[in-house]
């Protein structure tokens, strides 16, 4: 299979969310996100608050290069990230894609 983080998101309008079985599946290939009211979601936590926003600053890279944007929540030291697809109303794969590129961005 390939890898997710050298997939590229697609539209998804009118298709179905994810089964709760491929999320569970999809959770295995991205370690530290999580099930969240809805959304996939990991917290990323930093050292300072430049580290933090040129995290956020690469992320807003991917999200715009993807066509697929997270709501983040931010302070000093943490970046807690959520990805979940409107358009199908749940979790799609676009949101693991973007979940693997996002977990790329740190060693």
């Amino acid at each position: 299979m390939h890898e997710l983080k050298s997939l590229r998101c697609k539209p998804l309008d009118g298709q179905p969310s994810m089964p709760p079985e491929q999320i569970t599946a999809h959770l295995a290939r991205v370690p530290g996100w999580a099930l969240h009211e809805g959304a996939i979601e990991k917290t990323f936590r930093f050292g300072n608050f430049h580290e933090t926003m040129a995290f956020v600053n690469a992320l807003a890279w991917i999200a715009h290069a993807e066509d697929h944007h997270p709501d983040l929540a931010l302070s000093y030291g943490r970046c807690t990230v959520r990805f979940n697809t409107h358009s199908v109303g749940g979790i799609s794969i676009n949101d693991f894609i973007c979940a693997a590129k996002v977990d790329a961005l740190l060693p």
